[in-house]
């Protein structure tokens, strides 16, 4: 077995694309939860918030050929691939072209402006012309797809559409390919593009926040007045190398992968079990080797929703007891879908390094239904730890515990990509 290591980052998100930036503008209180007078035109539609990125431009570099079979999402993917490779050191690299670098990435769904297209020339074709690349814009393994021909890669491809779990199963699955030696190196992670569809089909399940008039102080994961999620967007992008070819380049380190764990509840398709998404954190401690007191902190899926954060909390409860410091950061960026377990792994990694970590934005009185832990609120804390889990769970029952370690050895740093 091969042991993984990080040694290149990126996440494009709602506050940022920086460690830097991101911890600065969450230190400072800011949250990315704005109105959308956009979705003013969409009367069914309630929830009229969400979490956006308004700064996204379409890199220059990137052609016309290039771009034709990427929606917005894609384009998030490819943009934070790119950098990501650029920032391991391996962009123009002959060992990407070889077949021993694949990519895991994954996404909800393909661009929904083309799904829309898509679905209206059924009804009436003349009136919404589409062609081969709309099904390449709308298609669920969109993501992975653009990333592997964008980056001349030619080993495995492993698309994951996981709903939230996308990101967070794109990262487990590259581990799991370089560990057992079947890939030198992975691009991982996952995306997502805003969507009022989102709002509206977590709304037909009452999970979605409706504080309108109020869009700074929602959502409010954990929180007994909390009400419901928001939909966010944004993609995270993670390379993983096996340790001795990291090493034989001399790569910059960010993180050692230890451990992942992933199971399904089997029970029912929108309704947590804590049972089993205690099982997965312990699959990734036991995957890991680790003892739950060799975690100094977890990264919480935390969505807002009643169920979600009662199951998961008490659940994590059940694995590490009272005291380990716990945070979810979908109180800043929204819920990221497709995204957020890559964009939280990026940001678990920032924290290892930055030896910060965020509060639960919104966070003041914990719902006495979740389980017992030492919750960080107010201004965040400082912390010496150089190991995390974080975890997400998803529509269908999927779970998803990864761990983290800061790698301390030789090609260690603390630069921020």
């Amino acid at each position: 077995m091969k042991r993984v290591v990080v040694t290149g980052l990126s996440s494009i998100t709602a506050l940022g694309n920086t460690w830097d930036s991101v911890f600065a503008r969450m230190r400072a209180g800011e949250t990315a939860t704005r109105h959308m007078p956009e979705w003013e035109g969409y009367p069914e539609l309630r929830p009229k918030m969400a979490a956006p990125i308004t700064d996204f431009e379409k890199p220059a570099h990137f052609s016309r050929k290039v771009t034709r079979s990427m929606g917005r999402v894609a384009l998030l993917a490819v943009t934070s691939a790119e950098n990501a490779i650029e920032d391991a050191g391996l962009k123009g690299d002959p060992l990407l072209k070889e077949g021993g670098f694949g990519v895991a990435y994954g996404s909800s769904v393909g661009s929904c402006d083309d799904l829309g297209l898509f679905a209206r020339s059924l009804a009436k074709p003349a009136d919404a012309p589409t062609d081969a690349n709309t099904f390449l814009r709308l298609m669920p393994h969109t993501t992975a797809v653009n990333i592997g021909v964008y980056l001349g890669l030619r080993g495995r491809i492993i698309p994951t559409s996981s709903a939230c779990t996308s990101g967070s199963q794109g990262i487990g699955y590259a581990y799991e390919a370089i560990k057992w030696g079947k890939q030198r190196g992975m691009v991982a992670g996952g995306a997502e593009e805003l969507c009022a569809s989102d709002a509206l089909i977590f709304d037909t399940l009452y999970a979605a926040s409706l504080k309108n008039d109020t869009p700074q102080l929602t959502p409010r994961p954990f929180d007994a007045g909390r009400d419901g999620l928001v939909v966010g967007e944004g993609a995270g992008t993670l390379i993983l190398e096996e340790l001795e070819s990291a090493l034989a380049r001399r790569a910059r380190i960010y993180a050692e992968v230890l451990g992942f764990g992933t199971n399904t509840d089997g029970a029912h398709v929108t309704k947590p079990m804590h049972e089993t998404m205690e099982v997965a954190m312990r699959l990734a401690l036991a995957d890991a080797q680790l003892q739950p007191s060799d975690i100094g902190y977890v990264n919480a899926h935390g969505t807002a929703t009643e169920q979600g954060d009662i199951a998961e909390t008490q659940a994590t409860s059940r694995v590490f007891g009272p005291h380990v410091p716990v945070s979810t950061v979908k109180g800043h960026l929204g819920h990221t879908l497709g995204a957020c377990g890559a964009i939280e792994a990026w940001l678990a990694i920032g924290m290892l390094h930055r030896r910060w970590y965020p509060p639960t934005a919104q966070l003041a009185d914990v719902d006495p239904r979740c389980g017992a832990l030492d919750y960080i609120k107010g201004s965040g804390r400082e912390l010496l730890c150089d190991t995390v889990m974080s975890n997400n769970f998803a529509f269908g029952g999927i779970n998803t515990s990864l761990i983290f370690r800061k790698w301390q050895g030789a090609g260690a740093t603390d630069q921020s990509p």
